[in-house]
Order: C-alpha cells, then sequence, then structure tokens
C-alpha cells in the first residue's frame, strides 16, 4: 500500500532546515602534524672535525675582520686629513698676521698701550684685584681711542686697530666654523687675543650702544671660549 505524497515532502522539509541550521563539527585535520623528530642543532663550523669547514670558518672570519680594520682605517685617515686641512689654514692665518701691514698695527698698539700703561702707573695699587685691574686696563683702551691717546695721529691709529680688529675678527670665524685648528690657533693668537680684549672691551661697549651693537662679537666669543682644562695643559 502507498504512503501519500504530501506527507512525505512534509517530513523532509524540516530535516532540510534543521540539517541548514546545524554548525559544522571543527576539525584540525587541515593543519600539519608536528613532527615527531628533535630540530637538529646546526653545527659549529669552528669546531668541527672537517678541515675544510674550519678554512672556511676561519677564512670568513679573517674577512669581516680585515672589512672592519678598512673601515676604521678610512674614519682615521679621513679624520686625520680634516685635521691637515685644519692646520694648514691656520698657518696661512699665521702667515697673514706675520705681514708687513699687520706687524705695524700690532706695533701700533703695542707702543700706544705701553705708554699709557707708564703714564696712569701711579693709579694702579701695588697688588691689584683683577676688577681693579680690568677697569684700569678698560680705560686705558679708552683713552688709547682718542687724539689724546698718544703721539701717533688717531686716525693712523685707528687704521691700524681696525686692521687688528679685522684680523682677529676673521680668526675667530674660522675657528667656530672648524676651519681651522683651535689648537694651533690657541697656541699662536689667544694670548694676544686675550689681552687686545682685556684692553678694547669698554671702547667695543661704546661703539656698539653707539649704533654698531655686532661690533667685534667674533673676537669676545672666540676669547669667551676658553678651550678645555686638559688642552690648556
Amino acid at each position: 500500500m502507498k504512503k501519500p505524497a504530501g506527507n512525505t515532502r512534509q517530513t523532509a522539509a524540516p530535516a532540510k532546515a534543521l540539517a541548514a541550521k546545524s554548525p559544522l563539527p571543527e576539525t584540525t585535520e587541515g593543519f600539519p602534524w608536528p613532527s615527531s623528530h628533535e630540530i637538529k642543532k646546526e653545527s659549529n663550523p669552528f669546531t668541527d672535525r672537517d678541515w675544510r669547514m674550519l678554512a672556511y670558518a676561519w677564512s670568513g672570519m679573517a674577512v669581516r675582520i680585515a672589512i672592519i680594520f678598512t673601515l676604521m682605517f678610512s674614519v682615521y685617515q679621513f679624520l686625520a686629513n680634516q685635521e691637515q686641512k685644519r692646520v694648514e689654514q691656520t698657518m696661512s692665518l699665521v702667515e697673514l698676521w706675520e705681514n708687513k701691514d699687520y706687524q705695524q698695527a700690532q706695533r701700533a698698539l703695542k707702543d700706544r698701550l705701553t705708554a699709557l700703561n707708564a703714564k696712569y702707573d701711579n693709579l694702579l695699587s701695588a697688588n691689584p684685584s683683577p676688577t681693579e685691574e680690568q677697569v684700569f686696563r678698560q680705560r686705558i683702551g679708552i683713552e688709547a681711542m682718542t687724539a689724546a691717546g698718544g703721539d701717533m695721529p688717531l686716525a693712523d691709529f685707528s687704521e691700524n686697530f681696525d686692521r687688528i680688529v679685522y684680523f682677529l675678527n676673521r680668526l675667530s670665524f674660522c675657528v667656530d666654523g672648524d676651519l681651522c685648528s683651535r689648537k694651533v690657533t690657541d697656541a699662536y693668537f689667544r694670548d694676544y687675543a686675550v689681552s687686545f680684549w682685556s684692553y678694547f672691551a669698554g671702547y667695543v661697549d661704546k661703539q656698539r650702544k653707539a649704533g654698531s651693537p655686532a661690533f667685534a662679537s667674533a673676537i669676545e666669543t672666540y676669547v669667551r671660549n676658553a678651550p678645555p682644562a686638559d688642552e690648556v695643559k
């Protein structure tokens, strides 16, 4: 006896719906199984018994050491060449300083300051303090830039003074720009620059207040930037 067709379709429909809603079971069959063998450690070529591996290892090490040494030597040679260029630039300034015009300018300043020091020597105590000596020198420097400051006409003396200022400014720019060797420059010029500034700092200050704010600023920078104590020794 045949079953009604309608009942078969009604029973199949809920079964399909139930199958669609049921999630698929999780499985790990798609992932590779981990190997049951232990990972083999790499051998050390420096302890290998095969002489070919030893030769390969030590030759590679020698190449690496040679490369590092070459790089270090290249850096050292570059720095040495740079310092040599700075020394050469400094020596060119030394030659310029020994030029006839600059020698004349140095003598003019020295003679004028020596005469003023002798003139006002009685105004300074036997053991002056650093402050007293500083004030005394600056007053002499200010008077040196006047017509009554010496036998040489002020116009001629000012020309020599400007030549010294130009040179010391140029010297300071060279050192500050790392174009000159500071060590060689200090050996030749620091004492003179410091002495010059001790006399004419007051006059420079007056010139700045009169409308030249950057007057001799490079000289002041060089004088105030003293070298480290270990370099002085």
